[in-house]
């Protein structure tokens, strides 16, 4: 416990940035992550491996001394001004003055983490590419209680600083398994006793009206090509949100909050 006044001692091998700058990117195989919620929260879980730190010396001490976390033994820190950190991320990406290198999380399995709860969905996505739908997308996977994401292997983003931020914490707390085929991880869940359900515009029910009181599984497509015609057919039932006729579709982060919301208030 850090008394009022008192610093707490900064852990790791302390440095200054070499020549102010960075290369840009992770080294190989490492995942670069930036901005305090998603800092902090890579640096509180157990199963995240920290190469190294990069910060503004003043907002590390903060940090550190405010609990936020405490830096793991062995990990490099360097200090650098907000100039130099923003070499090392996304352009115009808001690091909030620190910045780390780690290695990307544990496989996981969907065996191992598909429950078979009515209160834990799983959320499927197929052919969702862009970094900042899939984060937000896992903010509202956690915030409702799902149980994982699952995504297809070569058509999903990786891990990175955009993603993460746009997840707000949730790629450290929530299971993303990552499959080669879809639609054998839905024959998969099917199994596991999981309702299939693809949202889709064309869907003759609504979401709600299609919805079990068991576990269910929700399939989202890519934003304009919607789900595939061979995922579509390894769902029990295509589905629809009631949206306005004015509007054509939803991005598909807001339309996975909102199925997400069904799940978690549907009647008993």
């Amino acid at each position: 416990m850090v008394k009022k006044g008192e610093k707490r001692a900064l852990r790791g091998r302390a440095g200054r940035m070499q020549g102010g700058r960075g290369s840009g990117r992770a080294s190989k195989g490492a995942v670069r992550l930036w901005g305090r919620h998603a800092v902090v929260s890579a640096l509180n879980n157990p199963d995240r491996d920290i190469n190294r730190i990069w910060a503004v010396r003043e907002t590390l001490e903060e940090m550190v001394n405010d609990g936020e976390f405490e830096i793991p033994e062995g990990v490099r820190v360097e200090y650098a001004d907000g100039l130099d950190l923003a070499r090392l991320v996304s352009r115009d990406a808001p690091h909030q003055n620190i910045v780390i290198e780690c290695e990307p999380l544990a496989d996981a399995f969907l065996a191992d983490v598909a429950t078979g709860e009515a209160d834990a969905p799983i959320v499927v996505l197929d052919h969702v590419t862009d970094p900042h739908n899939v984060g937000a997308i896992m903010r509202s996977a956690a915030a409702f209680g799902a149980a994982c994401i699952v995504t297809q292997d070569r058509h999903a983003p990786p891990e990175s600083g955009t993603l993460a931020k746009s997840a707000s914490g949730a790629l450290e707390t929530l299971p993303w398994v990552r499959v080669v085929n879809l639609s054998r991880a839905l024959e998969e869940l099917a199994e596991l006793g999981y309702w299939r359900i693809g949202l889709d515009g064309d869907g003759e029910a609504t979401l709600a009206e299609a919805l079990p009181k068991g576990a269910v599984a929700l399939v989202l497509g890519a934003e304009g090509d919607g789900l595939r015609y061979q995922v579509g057919q390894h769902c029990d039932q295509i589905a629809r949100l009631p949206i306005a006729t004015a509007v054509e579709s939803l991005n598909v982060s807001n339309a996975a909050a909102i199925a997400l919301y069904a799940c978690a208030t549907r009647s008993e």
